[in-house]
Order: C-alpha cells, then sequence, then structure tokens
C-alpha cells in the first residue's frame, strides 16, 4: 500500500521526538519538458523505507565552515540572510551538495570536473567524510552555491518516530554528469515529470511520503526547468503550508486545495515559494 501521509509514532511522549535540520534539493532537467530526480530508499531503512525521494539529508555542525572553505558566490553572511537565521546559513547550502553527490552521484554548483574526479569525492563523501573538504580542495574544485535556490521549508508535524526541519532547494542538473543511485541507501532512480510521479504516487504504484507530493505538485505547475529556476531565483512570496489530521494521519495541504481554509493545524516553519494557485 503506497502511504499518503505522516504515521503517528508509537511512542507515550512525541514532543520529545528531537528535529534536526537537514537540506533537500529537487534536481531538475528539460528532456525536454521539466524532468525532477527522484531516487528510492531501500526497505531496511528505519525512515521512509521503500520511498521515492529527492536527494538530501542531514546538516552536520561543520558544513557552515566546510561552505565557507569550498563554495563561492555567496557568502556565510548572505546565506544565513537568505534563511533569516543569525549565522551558519551556509551549512544547508553545503549539505544539499554533499548529500546530492553521496546519494545521486551529483556534484552542484561545478561544471568541467570529469566524471572519474566526480566519483573520487563521492568516495571520499560516503566512506571518509572527514576528509570530504580537504579532497575537495586538493582537486582544486570549488561549488558555485548561487546555483542553489531555496524553495521551501517544512518541519515535520508532531507524531512520526523522526522529525526534521527541512529546507528545499531547487537546482539544474550540472551539465555532463550522470545521476546514479549509491546502491545502498537508495536502490533505484529515475528522472520523471512531476505529473507522472503524482499519478503514479494515486495509483499505488509509487510510495512518496506527503511533503514530497506537495513539492511534485509545485513543480508540475511549470513546463520548464529553466522557467522554474528563473521563478525560484526571483524568490517570490511564500504561501504557508497547512496540516489536516483526519483518522491520525497527517495531510499537508497548500493554498487553493480542498480542506486548506478548514485545517486546524499550521506549523510555524512550513511554507513554500513555488505554489501557484
Amino acid at each position: 500500500m503506497t502511504s499518503t501521509g505522516y504515521q503517528h509514532a508509537p511512542t507515550d511522549d512525541p514532543q520529545s521526538v528531537p528535529i534536526r535540520d537537514a537540506a533537500t534539493v529537487l534536481v531538475v532537467r528539460d528532456a525536454p519538458k521539466l524532468q525532477v530526480l527522484m531516487l528510492q530508499r531501500g526497505s531496511r531503512l528505519a525512515f521512509g523505507p521503500q520511498a521515492w525521494v529527492f536527494p538530501g539529508g542531514r546538516v552536520d555542525s561543520d558544513d557552515a565552515h566546510h561552505g565557507d572553505r569550498v563554495g563561492r558566490g555567496l557568502s556565510d553572511a548572505q546565506a544565513s540572510a537568505l534563511l533569516d537565521v543569525p549565522a551558519d546559513g551556509l551549512a544547508w547550502w553545503f549539505a544539499a551538495c554533499r548529500e546530492t553527490l553521496e546519494e545521486a552521484g551529483l556534484l552542484l554548483g561545478d561544471t568541467g570536473t570529469t566524471h572519474d574526479v566526480v566519483e573520487r569525492l563521492r568516495a571520499v563523501a560516503a566512506d571518509d567524510p572527514g576528509r570530504f573538504v580537504e579532497t575537495l580542495e586538493a582537486e582544486g574544485v570549488t561549488l558555485d552555491l548561487t546555483s542553489l535556490h531555496e524553495i521551501a521549508r517544512f518541519t515535520t508535524p508532531v507524531g512520526p518516530p523522526r522529525r526534521f526541519d527541512t529546507r528545499f532547494f531547487l537546482a539544474a542538473a550540472p551539465e555532463g554528469q550522470v545521476a546514479t543511485h549509491d546502491q545502498g541507501e537508495t536502490v533505484d532512480l529515475a528522472w520523471i515529470e512531476p505529473a507522472e510521479a503524482i499519478a503514479r504516487w494515486r495509483a499505488e504504484q509509487m510510495p512518496i511520503m506527503p511533503v514530497t507530493v506537495r513539492m511534485l505538485s509545485c513543480l508540475a505547475r511549470f513546463e520548464t526547468a529553466a522557467e522554474a529556476l528563473s521563478v525560484a531565483a526571483s524568490r517570490p512570496a511564500t504561501q504557508k503550508v497547512r496540516i489536516a489530521d483526519p483518522d491520525g494521519e497527517y495531510r499537508v495541504l497548500m493554498p487553493g486545495e480542498s480542506g486548506y481554509d478548514e485545517a486546524e493545524i499550521q506549523i510555524d516553519h512550513g511554507w513554500v515559494r513555488l505554489w501557484k494557485t
């Protein structure tokens, strides 16, 4: 059965579940219409087993410093202002790049690096993450962080066994690079039109988590990757996410959707920039 909502956690104190910072990337290309990269998680994973997701993962404590060392085009002060945080905003951009490389083999914000170097960097990111930044420096690779545009933020509501405060980014697929899953945490990969992914989810052919469905809905409103990227770069006003909770299973609702005005649960950090009613 394809999951359509966040199941409540089997715990007597769901408020005690810690919230972890995370970064997720919607990598897009035109073929010829807009396609987005999705990965299928392994069946043995504790969170979202078998779900189709976008590349991403947790933000680590040293990520802001690492982003300052190998990133270009965006200072920590600028990144922090964009995210409305006091400091260390670069951490989300760097984490987004690292996790996309590790999970999908794409080095975002880079042009010209050979396939062999990208694969070597990917192996280091996965097997020896403490050496990842120095390996980037040794290879002379810097990351254009302006190529990633923040488009949404979502905090998992109270109830699920794991909770994340996730920033979503939009980025173009790097030219000349080939995406591959990591044969571990992710076991399959697809470039897919957002509307097709939603149709497969509705047909219970593709397990997709609620917020991922909603981000697909955002992308489905654009004909081309270039159009979506242009709008994202302009940083349109945010649209508030609301949560409905019928029968103990959360649903993510966006403005204009049935039930949005009646939804009782609103989360402080839940919004999107690309939603068009």
